[in-house]
């Protein structure tokens, strides 16, 4: 038995006024979800519990079948797993966005989705200007970089909101406040002289691009969560597929294999042909791959309502096509981890619907692949991480 766990990051939501009251699930022609869900089983999971962040990290920590009360220790300390990053006793580790921030309201969380070699530079020239003994910036992918703090652990108890969850709204009251956030506060004041006249700032400019402000300081973290390995807790060897570093380095903390397959990328330019490629050929050699898509969730965070239907239909044709005609005995989990609404621009806590499909997944009569008819199941997991026992068969 194979099985295959395909991540719509973001793609559940609200109903949209613009398009009759219709989910982006509903509005895009999904035929091979669709197939999937008339013969497979649908119903909903809580992926975020009552009282924690709704973040991808807490919520696919979820769907690959932890339980967030017990590992999740923050979302940095994850994506420093995957880069490399160490964090001892008295360190501190922040996740560190390039914004971009006009007349005083947060006019782009990703500074125009800068790129990974631009941010690379930027990241560069911080480290020169205001690194140190007790500073120091590490180079992550796109506008998501990362700070570290040596000898400040009171910074951990500053109040820190993320920047994708206040678009165009003033950063005033926003900005990082109670213990411990003078030293933030003031870093990301300092770094605004350092951007202003960087070389890679001035082309975007000249580009008609979003320039990268200042950083924006926020998931503090002061320790990476042990937990156990995959193989040990479900007896199955897996392998991961995303273009984001947070579910790579869940994918290391499960000790699962990561697959670098080209044109993965974290956004509208992914490849999706390239990525179920590559991830239904890793099943030669693993009993599960994970596949995780970031586009949807993007594309709710800019508020483009038909460019996320359009990366859902893409990921039907390309990756659900693909893994409906998969030979051989399979089990499929199609989710994503939480919504990301147009209307809102970030993530919210609220159940997220799923679809199991495959050998010994009886027909549960359902039409389509929708928050509406997966509701209509009855069918609830409030604690989404034990659907993945379900999907194993109880491996």
């Amino acid at each position: 038995m194979k099985y295959i766990v395909l991540i719509i990051d973001g793609a559940a939501g609200h109903p949209l006024s613009d398009y009759g009251g219709k989910t982006s699930l509903e509005i895009a022609r999904t035929p091979n979800l669709d197939i999937m869900a008339a013969n497979g089983r649908l119903g909903l999971a809580r992926t975020v519990p009552e009282g924690m962040e709704p973040s991808s990290a807490c919520a696919c920590m979820s769907v690959i079948g932890y339980d967030p009360v017990i590992y999740y220790k923050g979302r940095a300390a994850i994506e420093a797993k995957n880069l490399g990053i160490d964090i001892n006793d008295g360190e501190v580790l922040f996740r560190c966005n390039l914004v971009t921030i006009e007349n005083g309201i947060m006019k782009d969380y990703s500074a125009g989705h800068i790129t990974t070699a631009g941010a690379v530079e930027i990241v560069q020239t911080l480290n020169d200007k205001l690194g140190g003994e007790d500073v120091i910036f590490y180079p992550g992918t796109g506008y998501r970089q990362y700070v570290k703090l040596i000898g400040r652990p009171e910074t951990l108890k500053a109040v820190c909101i993320g920047p994708h969850d206040i678009p165009d709204m003033k950063i005033e009251e926003y900005l990082p406040h109670g213990e411990g956030s003078k030293f933030i506060r003031n870093l990301m004041r300092r770094s605004e002289p350092v951007l202003r006249h960087h070389p890679v700032n001035i082309k975007r400019i000249e580009q008609g691009k979003n320039p990268a402000t200042t950083i924006w300081l926020f998931w503090g973290c002061g320790q990476v969560p042990d937990m156990p390995p995959y193989r040990e807790v479900y007896g199955i060897n897996a392998a991961m597929t995303s273009g984001v570093d947070l579910l790579k380095g869940l994918a290391r903390m499960a000790g699962m294999d990561i697959l670098e397959i080209s044109g993965v990328t974290d956004g509208p330019d992914n490849d999706y042909r390239s990525q179920a490629v590559g991830a239904l050929n890793a099943l030669q050699n693993h009993d599960m791959v994970i596949i995780h898509v970031e586009a949807p969730d993007e594309l709710g965070h800019s508020g483009d309502a038909r460019a996320k239907v359009e990366a859902i239909e893409m990921i039907d044709r390309e990756i659900a096509g693909r893994i409906l005609n998969y030979p051989g005995e399979v089990r499929v989990l199609v989710m994503p981890d939480h919504p990301t609404p147009v209307d809102l621009r970030t993530h919210t806590g609220e159940p997220v619907p799923f679809l199991m499909w495959g050998k010994g997944i009886p027909p549960g009569g359902s039409l389509r692949f929708t928050e509406k008819e997966a509701a209509a199941t009855g069918n609830v997991y409030e604690q989404g991480y034990k659907i993945m026992r379900e999907l194993t068969g109880g491996n």
